[in-house]
């Protein structure tokens, strides 16, 4: 069973081990120990290295796994692994080496780890995909949207490598019994149950029956919406409690590791690039139409409270740029604006706006005043994006859903990449959200008006 439920296969986690380990016993040559200190470093290191690997689940990555927890986890290890070889050389001072050979030892390790994990992780996907091995075969259990959505999931998605062999719908025709002897003769090894389909009776057979026959069970939501959520254990004594929504950026590292990326950012761009290009752009802004340089909007933020969002202005001065959003072809758009606006160059004197703590550099967007009103009334969680601060950038944006709200669908689509994104937020999920940015930035977007 270990082989059939293990990470891809009962060896390939073993083997994942062994090779990181190689690797990094392998590049410790240039340290040039003795046979003994080189032994001992071997016995220290290793040691660390798997204490550390199941503190920080370095090896628990399924086929479900997304490539930025992957990485997300790569730099969490390099981290505590880098602490780990520098205590080492403090422990044993008479084997002490400069700082820059032990980073130089770090870098290339972990690249060339890195690098195998992320070979391994997709030659096994095109393995699935193109030669149908390394799958599991399941069975689902409900007739309903979210069972006919998982087999669909299974159909065509073959690089995750499951084998979907029966869907029951539990009617008359078919009872337990004989779904039960199928996942034996069939040699199943997952199986998923929709809850809204089964009775509460059916449910402890199912789990009885999964439980004596090695066979894993999971579960999926049934169609009440509070299921579907990334609900959060918590016991109170010995009572469990279910929080209705998790938010990683309230953790207080996370707030501070959120801020410090924000406001070196910031300065990066304030200082590097705003600071030469705004009397530039000032200079063509006015040159143009008469105004300010920078147009200043009421906009709600953290917690619902309003603040002034910077933006360098692209329109001419109208009484309506704080009731009416842009439509494609608005004639209230300069030349000039609609270059800045193309580019999204008009956006970055938000980096002020996050500079000063009222916005941060991914996050929600930030909507006017009178839209937000109108929005809370008529789109359901919309007020959920006001848990975080908005931001210059979003998942929503770099998902297609940026610009004029042409549709309800649009805002709908946006409140719900919103709401991923706050509940599953991370360093580098905001590091790739930036770079998708920029790249579509580059390469021009049809919304970009």
């Amino acid at each position: 069973m270990l082989i059939k439920q293990g990470r891809y296969s009962g060896y390939l986690r073993p083997l994942a081990y062994l090779i990181d380990l190689a690797i990094i016993l392998l590049f410790a040559v240039q340290f040039k120990f003795g046979v003994i200190d080189y032994f001992n470093y071997a016995i220290f290191i290793s040691t660390g290295w798997l204490i550390l690997s199941i503190k920080s689940q370095f090896y628990e990555i399924y086929r479900f796994t997304k490539v930025i927890k992957i990485v997300s986890l790569s730099f969490l290890q390099a981290a505590l692994f880098s602490l780990l070889v520098f205590a080492f050389f403090g422990i044993f001072e008479e084997l002490s080496r400069p700082a820059y050979r032990v980073l130089i030892y770090l870098v290339k390790s972990f690249t060339l780890i890195i690098a195998a994990k992320l070979t391994v992780f997709y030659l096994l996907k095109r393995y699935r995909k193109w030669l149908g091995g390394n799958y599991r075969r399941t069975v689902i259990f409900g007739n309903n949207k979210r069972s006919k959505e998982l087999f669909n999931f299974f159909k065509n998605n073959p690089e995750y490598g499951y084998q979907c062999k029966a869907v029951f719908k539990l009617n008359h025709e078919e009872s337990l019994e004989d779904c039960f002897q199928f996942i034996i003769n069939e040699n199943i090894d997952e199986i998923y149950c929709s809850v809204s389909s089964l009775k509460n009776n059916e449910i402890n057979q199912l789990v009885d029956f999964s439980d004596n026959n090695l066979k894993v069970l999971k579960f999926l939501p049934d169609n009440k919406e509070i299921y579907t959520r990334k609900l959060k254990m918590e016991y109170y004594g010995y009572l469990p409690i279910l929080s209705l929504r998790d938010i990683p950026i309230e953790d207080p590292l996370n707030q501070f590791v959120k801020r410090i990326f924000d406001i070196i950012l910031s300065l990066i761009v304030i200082i590097g690039l705003l600071s030469w290009l705004s009397p530039i752009l000032a200079l063509l802004i006015r040159l143009e139409s008469k105004g300010p340089v920078f147009f200043r909007q009421k906009r709600n933020g953290l917690d619902y409270q309003e603040f002034y969002c910077y933006k360098y202005r692209s329109m001419r001065v109208n009484s309506n740029a704080h009731i009416n959003q842009v439509r494609r072809n608005d004639v209230r758009i300069t030349k000039i604006g609609k270059f800045l606006r193309k580019t999204s160059i008009d956006e970055l004197p938000q980096f002020i706006n996050v500079l000063f703590g009222e916005m941060s550099v991914v996050g929600p967007r930030p909507h006017m005043v009178s839209h937000t009103h109108m929005y809370a009334e008529r789109i359901d969680k919309f007020m959920v994006r006001h848990f975080v601060k908005p931001g210059i950038t979003g998942l929503a944006q770099t998902s297609g859903y940026r610009g004029e709200v042409e549709t309800e669908n649009d805002i709908i689509n946006r409140v719900k990449y919103d709401i991923f994104y706050i509940e599953n937020w991370s360093l580098l999920l905001d590091i790739k959200i930036i770079f998708q940015t920029v790249f579509n930035a580059l390469k021009g977007e049809d919304k970009a008006y």
